[in-house]
């Protein structure tokens, strides 16, 4: 179960826009993440290399947690707004819900979900 502070800790690193650092820190080696009902991402150095596409992608993204992360046992649940401005400096936001799966104070699953046509899909 994730401690309150670990949980913050995670937070921070994504309002911060350290979400590199933040799979690094916090994701096992062995975590998945999904993306509404599709296929997982298994692996924390796939994970990383996946958000380096995304940040690639991107002239700017930044993350704003929309109140505060619930903590049940082994599960977090966390509000978040995400705001991606392209090279052109269109801005698209995400608004999802992320639900987490933590072993201890790291993360092995994390579910997002969102309605993907926020982001013109």
């Amino acid at each position: 179960m994730p401690s309150r502070d670990v949980v913050e800790a995670f937070a921070k690193r994504l309002e911060d826009g350290d979400f590199i650092g933040a799979i690094e820190q916090f994701y096992t080696p062995d975590a998945a993440t999904y993306e509404n009902n599709a296929a997982p991402t298994v692996g924390r150095d796939k994970l990383v290399a996946k958000e380096r596409g995304v940040l690639a992608a991107s002239r700017e993204v930044k993350a704003v947690r929309i109140g505060p992360s619930l903590i049940e046992g082994h599960h977090v649940a966390t509000r978040w707004s995400f705001s991606f401005t392209n090279a052109e400096g269109v801005v698209r936001t995400l608004d999802e819900i992320a639900w987490q799966t933590w072993r201890g104070d790291q993360l092995i699953e994390e579910r997002f979900y969102y309605d993907p046509k926020q982001l013109g899909r």
